[in-house]
């Protein structure tokens, strides 16, 4: 390290504390963790997907472990509205196209967070509301300005500050999340709230498609005292008419719980109701406009992912779109590839390097597995009601053309190390 080993993380998100706890274990001699955020992150509630292989490369490496509570998946059963009868469970959940097999583990971003936290060691600093306006580069490393005033140096700082990154700002000011022309709503309820439970297998992902989207739905865990489970869904689709513009869809922006605007209440109401079965229709309409959030569809990659004395992890480096099943995959790896290379390089610039090498190669896959994915699901879909199980899997292995569904193996040169 450098600079007396100081180094500055700006975010405390998933990808700052897996920032943090590589710094820490690659010999950094201090650690300040910069958040925005005043109040507690666990508060998140939405789910995500880990494979089992991936899980399997990040828990030999120290970055996730079985104590993190998860739901087991084993299959992905593909519905389509059918209007042709058939059986009534047919009718109820649409008619089965195809069963794949999925080894994922689901778990819920709240608790997956605490537990990373928890594994920051604590001679990490960890400043939480504390927003970063601007870094710089000096001669001899980087400077931190807080948005609150005043300004530290470090010899490294990283950014995992999310998709509007500060350092990002810094590093690369011409690279900019791009709208990719589609939204998707996300609700996550409690999973006592369905009326008929047994009807969908608890280790069953579902994926109900339809003309122009799709709709996943797949049991996380509460993250409450009581335990439990929660479903979780996201329904992809394009907008309606003018909404684009009330969003202001070209800054990239959310809608958070809550604060959904009729329009969009209207048009997932008439997706629920005329393009999904009923089963899945009614466990949309049980969402409450509480548990209900938006998110725009953006994506982009940095050039590099380090440059000077600044280096990109997480969302500040690369967006890939949700279809890829490995946005906190790749915050995960990017954290232990740090970690490897710092731990094996002569030096910063040499550790630098090495981590650039191996992060940006895999961010530019999981983007183009996210376009390519964009445009099958839901901007160019097939015609679902002539697919069957062999047309489906034809069909999937085009549109996975990468092969990296679930996120990128890790460099093998990133394995266990002692904690």
């Amino acid at each position: 390290m450098v600079n007396g080993g100081r180094v500055a993380v700006v975010g405390g998100s998933i990808a700052g504390c897996a920032a943090a706890l590589a710094a820490h274990r690659g010999g950094a001699d201090e650690i300040v963790v910069y958040e925005r955020a005043a109040g507690s992150l666990a508060e998140r509630g939405v789910g995500l997907a880990v494979h089992d292989a991936r899980y399997a490369e990040l828990e030999s490496a120290g970055y996730m472990d079985a104590g993190m509570p998860w739901v087991g998946l084993v299959r992905r059963r593909w519905y389509v509205r059918d209007g042709d009868g058939g059986s009534a469970r047919d009718t109820v959940l649409g008619r089965e196209i195809a069963t794949m097999p999925f080894p994922f583990r689901t778990y819920n971003w709240g608790p997956l967070w605490r537990e990373l936290r928890r594994a920051v060691p604590a001679g990490v600093e960890f400043r939480t509301g504390a927003a970063v306006a601007r870094v710089e580069a000096t001669a001899g490393g980087a400077r931190v300005h807080c948005a609150a005033g005043g300004a530290e140096e470090f010899g490294l700082v990283v950014g995992a500050d999310g998709y509007r990154s500060a350092v990002r700002a810094c590093a690369f000011p011409d690279v900019q999340p791009r709208y990719a022309g589609y939204l998707a709503w996300r609700g996550a309820f409690p999973a006592e709230r369905l009326a008929e439970p047994g009807l969908w297998a608890e280790e069953d992902c579902a994926y109900v498609v339809f003309p122009g989207g799709h709709l996943i739905v797949y049991r996380i865990p509460d993250g409450g005292p009581a335990g439990g489970h929660r479903v979780n869904w996201v329904l992809y689709t394009a907008p309606p008419p003018g909404v684009d513009a009330a969003l202001r869809v070209d800054l990239p922006t959310s809608l958070p719980p809550g604060t959904l605007t009729d329009a969009l209440h209207s048009h997932l109401a008439h997706v629920a109701e005329e393009l999904l079965p009923s089963y899945w229709g009614d466990l949309v309409r049980l969402t409450t406009p509480e548990e209900l959030a938006l998110q725009p569809m953006y994506d982009f990659t940095a050039p590099r992912y380090a440059t000077g004395r600044f280096l990109l992890a997480g969302d500040a480096a690369t967006v890939a779109r949700p279809h890829t099943g490995a946005g906190a995959v790749k915050a995960l790896q990017d954290g232990a590839a740090l970690e490897s290379a710092l731990r094996s390089a002569a030096d910063v610039d040499e550790a630098l390097a090495a981590y650039d090498d191996s992060r940006t190669a895999a961010g530019g896959a999981l983007v183009g597995l996210g376009r390519s994915l964009g445009r099958a699901l839901v901007q160019e879909t097939p015609d679902w009601r002539e697919l069957d199980r062999a047309g489906l899997e034809a069909w999937w292995a085009q549109a996975d053309g990468t092969g990296v569904f679930g996120g990128k193996q890790l460099d093998s040169g990133t394995g266990p190390h002692p904690r």
